[in-house]
């Protein structure tokens, strides 16, 4: 069963949203299904890499690091130098 919600959105979305659907030859439901969809897609990755992200916190740290590799090799330079806090 699908639920029904009603919104409110700006005038100049209602416009491009009906522009858009016209283009596409789809209804303005179609649409605002799509993109919701694709938004929840994306807040479901976002979870699963703060998930990765809490499970390898306890390794941050662990590994020892190569100097000299690093100083050799300009792109773990830079990725270096971009995370390390004093």
């Amino acid at each position: 069963m699908e639920a029904h919600i009603t919104l409110r959105i700006p005038r100049e979305w209602a416009r491009a949203l009906e522009r858009r659907a016209k283009e596409r030859g789809a209804t303005k439901s179609q649409l605002v299904r799509e993109a919701l969809r694709q938004y929840l897609a994306v807040g479901g990755e976002e979870e699963k890499r703060a998930g990765l992200r809490e499970r390898l916190k306890t390794y941050v740290g662990v590994a020892r690091l190569d100097h000299a590799a690093i100083e050799a090799d300009p792109l773990a330079r830079q990725i270096y130098e971009h995370n390390w806090r004093e």
